[in-house]
């Protein structure tokens, strides 16, 4: 589990790792099954698509995580969830992934 700046500092040096022509590529979202919307709601290529998840301690620090970065120019809804929601996720869009 992790505080807000692990959460952000983790998921930002992925994102700034796997460099994108823009941050709109990327999709962030908050869940409580974070792999079943990953891959079956969104539609994510487990194996060698560009995605990272990480744990938050409360679904407050989830969803604070995921304004930063929708804030930062990330596509992403707002919202969402309940209290068990307490992951944040982040992937590249492609032609394959929903959206």
């Amino acid at each position: 589990m992790g505080d807000k700046a692990k959460v952000s500092t983790f998921l930002t040096n992925y994102i700034n790792k796997n460099e994108q022509p823009s941050l709109k590529n990327w999709y962030v979202g908050i869940a409580s099954d974070v792999k079943d919307r990953l891959f079956s709601d969104h539609n994510v290529t487990k194996d060698g698509g560009l995605w990272a998840h990480s744990p938050a301690d409360t679904a407050a620090i989830a969803r604070a995580v995921e304004a930063e970065l929708l804030a930062e120019g990330l596509d992403g809804g707002k919202g969402g969830g309940d209290d068990t929601t307490k992951s944040v996720y982040v992937y590249v869009k492609t032609s394959s992934t929903d959206p």
